[in-house]
């Protein structure tokens, strides 16, 4: 159905359906539930995406739990949403609280060995590359460029 709204049109529209998301975490102070995935490549290099809405800059692919969803399960769902890949050996490595617009978010670190080839819609997700951890992009997330060599090393011990 989502297919049938023009891409330019379904950008803007998430574009508004955050900011009144945001607003409403603020307000209702909702316990937030998510997952990241390091989503490695056959040479070690990280995936890292950008959303069509929020602030642009990289971060790991990821979103939100559903109601009674287990993170393992979220995080396969939600990387191949947004990149078409599928994860193997997917472990479940670290829990981590970060504040998120006036709530706090649950976020569990998932890692695994991305299969298949990037596809992105054009629509929720804009880009999707690969990157060797000595030389990400420099609009990395803040919160993720602040943790990002802990998380990695903890994402490689497995």
């Amino acid at each position: 159905m989502f297919r049938l709204i023009p891409p330019p049109l379904h950008r803007s529209a998430l574009r508004v359906a955050h900011g009144v998301r945001r607003r409403w975490w603020r307000i209702a102070r909702v316990q937030l539930r998510g997952c990241r995935i390091f989503a490695f490549d056959g040479e070690g290099q990280v995936l890292l995406i950008r959303h069509s809405y929020g602030s642009g800059n990289w971060m790991l692919p990821g979103g939100g739990l559903g109601r009674g969803e287990e993170p393992l399960a979220a995080a396969l769902r939600e990387l191949l949403e947004e990149t078409g890949l599928a994860l193997t050996e997917a472990r479940h490595f670290a829990e981590v609280e970060e504040p998120l617009y006036g709530t706090v978010n649950r976020v569990h670190l998932v890692a695994g060995l991305a299969e298949g080839e990037v596809r992105i819609d054009g629509r929720e997700v804009i880009e999707a590359r690969y990157f060797p951890s000595h030389a990400l992009p420099h609009d990395l997330s803040p919160m993720l460029a602040a943790r990002f060599a802990e998380w990695l090393e903890a994402a490689r011990q497995g």
